[in-house]
């Protein structure tokens, strides 16, 4: 389980200049995906893995789809070496205003 994600709405910002950055807030998301990861001594699988998400939103709002490109980033390096190894997905939306967060399963593929 690891924390609601920001929207990718919020996750890039875009400089003056056209550059293309990853936000304050992703930073600290990231990390606390991190951390969690590794309390619960978690290593990265290798190869194709299953991603299966239940999704916990604190209200009825928003996109389902810029959740999942932002966990997906925040367990690289904690769950997988790399998104491109999810070949498979499942999501579901579920409404929880006491406790968001998502139910993450990894699974060898």
């Amino acid at each position: 389980m690891v924390p609601y994600p920001p929207s990718a709405n919020v996750y890039w910002r875009v400089t003056r200049q056209g550059r293309i950055y990853v936000s304050p807030e992703a930073k600290a998301y990231r990390a606390r995906v991190r951390w969690l990861a590794m309390g619960a001594r978690l290593r990265p699988l290798t190869g194709p893995v299953s991603l299966s998400l239940a999704v916990y939103r604190p209200r009825r709002a928003g996109d389902l789809s810029n959740r999942i490109k932002v966990l997906e980033d925040a367990l690289q390096g904690v769950a997988y070496a790399d998104d491109s190894q999810v070949v498979e997905l499942h999501a579901l939306r579920l409404e929880d205003a006491a406790d968001p967060r998502v139910e993450v399963t990894v699974e060898a593929a």
